[in-house]
């Protein structure tokens, strides 16, 4: 589907850094719907092919990062290496939860005005809405100060508005679905954010717009099935945020999904992030094949 129109601009923010202040929202807009969407003649919720162009550093990258979350252990299991990706609109959680902590810190539930954001920007990836929470957030440098807070450690936020070219491991996005999911802390203290901010999360979370349900919720119940088995639909059970981005350096594409899936009666945090597939459609298979074979090893583990 297209982008909805620009929304309307939001009031500033103190120390709203540089990059952001004075912009108009719809410059914006061009500059990051050109950096996240497919070409124009894709649907951006859709997986579409793109040309394929040979990749430049070999076969295509794919890392995933299992959490077991009724498992005796809080790390989890990697498959690949966890070395930094692009987040691609992954990263939309993630400034969702810097917002609901700003908001926290107020001692305030978040406005009107920034639910009308939120809602889009997790539950249909819509890019104006993100656009604008990022600049709400403090770009980059509120990002990673939420994120400190989150637990995160190797996730470095896009320059100036860029918010897809931010970089992450796997296993940071299995802290940040931690900071979501899980209710025990990392430590044993309290949250970072509290219950009402996490559930807001996980309710968006679990109403993505159906064209974009695919990623890791082809894990769900698969725990006992072999990798490449046929996809499981996916069930209430299943909460996620996906990602793609057409690099215009190489054709090539990022496609990232992380959420909660269950799968033989376990809830398990997933994150896989991939780089170089010639197509989107490539992409998504491979994250789904790898997916699923996370999983699988981890019930076995």
């Amino acid at each position: 589907m297209p982008y909805p129109s620009t929304p309307a601009p939001v009031q500033s923010v103190a120390r709203r850094p540089a990059a952001c202040a004075g912009v108009l929202l719809t410059a914006a807009l061009v500059l990051l719907g050109a950096l996240q969407a497919p070409p124009a003649a894709a649907d951006p919720g859709t997986p579409r092919a793109a040309a394929a162009t040979a990749h430049p550093h070999g076969t295509p990258r794919v890392t995933a990062a299992v959490l077991d979350l009724d498992g005796d252990t809080r790390e989890p299991l990697v498959r690949g290496d966890d070395t930094p990706y692009d987040t691609a609109s992954i990263v939309k959680l993630d400034i969702l939860a810097a917002l609901l902590l700003r908001a926290q810190d107020a001692g305030r539930p978040l406005t009107a005005r920034e639910r009308s954001l939120a809602e889009p920007m997790i539950e249909h990836s819509d890019n104006a809405a993100a656009n604008v929470l990022w600049c709400r957030i403090g770009g980059a440098p509120g990002l990673e100060a939420a994120n400190r807070r989150l637990g995160l450690r190797a996730t470095e936020g896009g320059p100036g508005r860029r918010w897809g070219l931010t970089r992450t491991t796997a296993s940071d996005q299995i802290r940040l679905l931690r900071a979501v999911f899980d209710d025990r802390a990392p430590g044993g203290g309290a949250p970072a954010l509290h219950p009402g901010s996490r559930r807001y999360i996980r309710t968006l979370m679990s109403r993505v717009a159906p064209e974009q349900t695919w990623g890791v919720s082809a894990a769900s119940g698969s725990a006992t099935a072999l990798p490449g088995s046929a996809t499981a639909l996916p069930g209430s059970a299943t909460a996620l945020k996906n990602g793609w981005l057409r690099r215009s350096t190489t054709g090539l594409w990022d496609v990232n999904s992380v959420g909660r899936v269950t799968a033989g009666g376990h809830r398990y945090l997933v994150a896989v992030l991939s780089d170089g597939s010639a197509t989107m459609d490539e992409g998504v298979a491979a994250v789904e094949r790898t997916a699923r074979a996370a999983v699988a090893s981890a019930a076995r583990a």
